[in-house]
């Protein structure tokens, strides 16, 4: 087929320098009626814009532009019925897939192309694929571009992060917030998507901010959306509707299958997720996984956006600051439950079990839980805080919970629960000193909880330089009861207290003995 250049050829060669048919195609190697034809169609539309009333920019266009072939009668010589009756039934197979929740065991183009080559069908994958395409295209939809008031709405949303955590993989939900009229973006990781990580989620967000969008979106997560009443009107939780109470916002739901319409968010998923974890992802634990997001999220909402005038989303919502809700004190968003203390002086809670005081065996104590700990009351005093676990059947003790039971049965400390999940530090002085004495070291736990394990250490380390066969609790105990300051400090020498009084006592016996009344000489035996 010949482009607009070849058709300009034969019109400067016939009509420019009157050259002949003949010579033309001899010159080009174009076909003589190709060449026939659009000479007869220049001199006619040429002719009709000179002298015809018609539409002188249709007849221009007629003019300027290549021959149109008109392939709409043409018969596909490969695709026959039999091909398009074998791409048909593996459409109708995906149809199928799809409605049993198989959707992502569908036959893509490729495959099914190669079933067609399998089966000895002589088609190319751009005939199968143009066809397929054709089939199932359907009218593109229409989106309204949205311009936002500033504090008016922020959209959330869960996303999933894979991550190494203490060297094995772990699926984390991080929540997203976005405020949508500068895209400025906060995250979360929680352990699951449950209850207290969505409201916690969400008191976090307003505490960064300082202060509460008026409206805020969601998609019809069942921590949202308690139930359906019909096709457009949604029943918020119950959780939901008392936060937004609290804090004083609109919640609105977006129509089922519908993520465009929380687009900011819905991009901010994907967005925090790379930039953040593309470089990065092995941690010692989730608090350092949160630490370094944390840090990331400063880099991004810090950075310019020519979209906004080369202001970043950190500058808008310090614009956006005077038009947002007032801040309220943080939502508490506990769960509280009323348990009764074992046996083992420990409670269950979502199968895991947490140790409290010994003396609270067979009483009720209150638990409220949050999304990283868990506090235990006894008559509106808290007891002990401990750190949530996401395991099944996992025991959370605290030895100094059981220094009353272990006094009367210390030789029960070798092979205990408490024993093996108390801090290796711990762990380090009681294998040093005190497996032979268990007795003596459940005193010196409580000396701990009294003091702190950091000053013990101290304490025992300076022992060990003076006497390092020494190291008891009584001698911790009476160190522990001085000023430590005055007692265990090194001074510019090096030197400590106990030592300077020691070499002072025996200056004192040096100077007696030289200032004696009773000569004292060589061969005198001073026995």
């Amino acid at each position: 087929m010949l482009n607009l250049m070849d058709k300009q050829k034969i019109i400067i060669k016939s009509f420019i320098e009157g050259k002949s048919q003949h010579c033309i195609h001899r010159e080009t190697g174009f076909d003589r009626k190709t060449i026939r034809k659009y000479i007869g169609q220049y001199e006619e539309k040429k002719s009709a814009l000179l002298e015809s009333s018609s539409d002188k920019m249709l007849l221009t266009e007629d003019i300027v532009s290549i021959a149109k072939y008109n392939s709409s009668s043409r018969s596909k010589i490969k695709l026959t019925d039999e091909i398009i009756e074998k791409i048909e039934f593996h459409l109708k197979e995906n149809e199928v897939k799809r409605a049993t929740g198989r959707s992502k065991q569908q036959k893509k183009n490729i495959d099914i192309y190669e079933c067609l080559a399998e089966g000895g069908y002589d088609i190319s994958y751009c005939t199968v694929s143009n066809y397929i395409k054709a089939k199932l295209d359907k009218a593109k939809e229409a989106y309204v571009r949205q311009e936002y008031k500033l504090g008016d709405v922020a959209e959330f949303d869960w996303g999933h992060v894979n991550l190494i955590i203490d060297g094995k993989t772990k699926a984390f939900q991080m929540a997203v917030f976005t405020t949508a009229k500068g895209n400025f973006r906060f995250a979360h990781l929680y352990n699951n998507q449950k209850m207290q990580s969505f409201l916690d989620s969400h008191v976090k967000f307003f505490n960064k901010v300082g202060g509460v969008h008026k409206t805020l979106v969601y998609d019809n997560m069942k921590v949202a959306v308690a139930r359906f009443v019909s096709k457009t009107e949604k029943m918020p939780t119950e959780d939901l509707l008392k936060l937004s109470i609290y804090y004083g916002f609109k919640y609105r739901f977006c129509n089922a299958r519908r993520g465009n319409e929380k687009g900011h968010v819905e991009k901010s998923v994907e967005y925090v997720r790379r930039k953040a974890f593309s470089k990065k992802d092995t941690f010692e634990n989730i608090d350092e996984a949160n630490k370094y997001l944390e840090d990331m999220l400063e880099k991004l909402n810090s950075k310019p956006s020519k979209y906004h005038d080369n202001k970043s989303p950190s500058d808008i919502l310090e614009e956006e600051f005077q038009y947002l809700n007032a801040l309220m004190p943080s939502y508490d968003i506990a769960r509280t439950m009323e348990i009764r203390v074992n046996k083992y002086s420990v409670v269950t809670i979502d199968e895991n079990k947490y140790s409290v005081p010994d003396a609270l065996v067979g009483k009720f104590v209150t638990a409220k839980i949050y999304p990283e700990n868990i506090l235990i009351y006894n008559n509106n005093n808290m007891i002990t805080k401990h750190l949530r676990s996401y395991g099944r059947h996992t025991w959370n003790i605290k030895i100094e919970h059981y220094l009353k039971t272990l006094k009367k049965k210390p030789g029960a400390i070798h092979s205990s629960t408490a024993m093996q999940q108390m801090n290796p530090r711990l762990q380090a002085i009681f294998n040093k000193y005190y497996t032979e004495n268990p007795k003596d070291f459940i005193e010196l736990i409580e000396i701990i909880s009294e003091n702190g394990l950091d000053k013990i250490e101290k304490i025992i380390n300076k022992l060990e330089r003076i006497a390092p066969l020494g190291v008891d609790t009584e001698k911790i105990k009476m160190l522990c009861n001085r000023s430590t300051d005055t007692v265990l400090e090194n001074n510019k020498e090096g030197i400590t207290e106990i030592e300077k009084h020691s070499k002072s006592l025996l200056n004192q016996y040096a100077t007696m003995l030289n200032n004696s009344a009773v000569p004292f000489h060589k061969e005198t035996s001073i026995i």
